[in-house]
């Protein structure tokens, strides 16, 4: 199932909706009771999503045509982000992919939607970059998994572009605030549940900037495939269900490019994983 938050032409409330190939469902009004958020539909377990997965065929469904995207992970209890994930893409940036992951958190005014906007001052930063990332959704919690059990508790998966201020990170000893910005952790358009993705280490993973492919790998190339960083994730800390993971980006980065190609005002760049969604963010450049 595909679900998203988004706003209906004419309404003044986001509305989280399950996605249908016709258009999208309220989820709020399948049933009495039903949820109203993503946190309260994962926090119901899997009889609660059985339970609307039953009842939206039956459902009234109102077009996407002019709906405006949110967040699709609007309200993660954390974000917790991986760098250096891909062998290129530590490369390319000068770094070396440590024995154990590179992990930081992502502050939540940096989550944004599809097709939205995000804008920054020409003072903050002339060097703002993209990052192609599968985003990883966690259903139960998880506290000291194994590898082998870590997929259980993978609720669902989204698409994340993971946009960075390349001077700031490397200006600065953590990776937090360079990439924490307004805006500059746009995901979805939609969460996808993990039953329909049956291999997340065998998706095809992309970025196009201004209409030129800058980006075009395998999820298959993480060094740290989904279920080891789940697990690594969940030693001494429980990850809360609703937990964000962003997973790394493949090489291609604009930073390490000749000519280095950054974000410019009016740039839009689209993030895609073949099964998931595209993902597209515009940019604006405020002098």
């Amino acid at each position: 199932m595909r679900f998203a938050h988004v706003t209906f032409p004419g309404a003044s409330t986001t509305e989280f909706v399950a996605v249908r190939e016709d258009g999208a469902v309220a989820v709020s009004a399948l049933f009495p009771g039903a949820p109203r958020t993503l946190n309260d539909l994962i926090g119901g377990g899997d009889e609660l999503l059985d339970r609307v997965r039953t009842a939206l065929p039956a459902a009234a469904v109102t077009p996407l045509k002019g709906a405006v995207f949110g967040a699709a992970v609007p309200a993660p209890p954390v974000v917790l982000a991986v760098g250096l994930n891909y062998a290129a893409h530590s490369s390319e940036l000068g770094l070396k992919a440590d024995t154990a992951p590179t992990v930081f958190v992502l502050w939540p005014n940096s989550l944004a939607g599809h097709e939205g906007t995000t804008s920054w001052p020409r003072d903050l930063s002339e060097a703002v970059d993209y990052e192609a990332e599968l985003g990883v959704v966690i259903g139960a919690a998880a506290k000291d998994v194994g590898a082998d059990e870590a997929t259980a508790h993978v609720w669902g998966y989204t698409v994340v572009n993971d946009i960075t201020a390349r001077d700031i990170q490397f200006a600065e000893a953590q990776w937090s605030r360079c990439k924490s910005f307004d805006g500059f952790t746009p995901n979805g358009p939609f969460i996808v549940t993990a039953d329909e993705v049956p291999d997340p280490q065998d998706l095809h993973i992309w970025t196009v900037v201004d209409g030129h492919t800058v980006q075009d790998a395998s999820t298959g190339q993480m060094i740290r495939s989904v279920p080891t960083l789940v697990a690594h994730l969940s030693q001494g800390a429980t990850l809360l269900p609703g937990t964000l993971i962003s997973t790394g980006s493949p090489g291609g980065a604009g930073y390490s490019r000749d000519p280095q190609i950054f974000l410019r005002d009016r740039s839009t760049v689209t993030v895609g994983i073949d099964g998931i969604g595209e993902l597209r963010t515009h940019c604006r450049i405020i002098d």
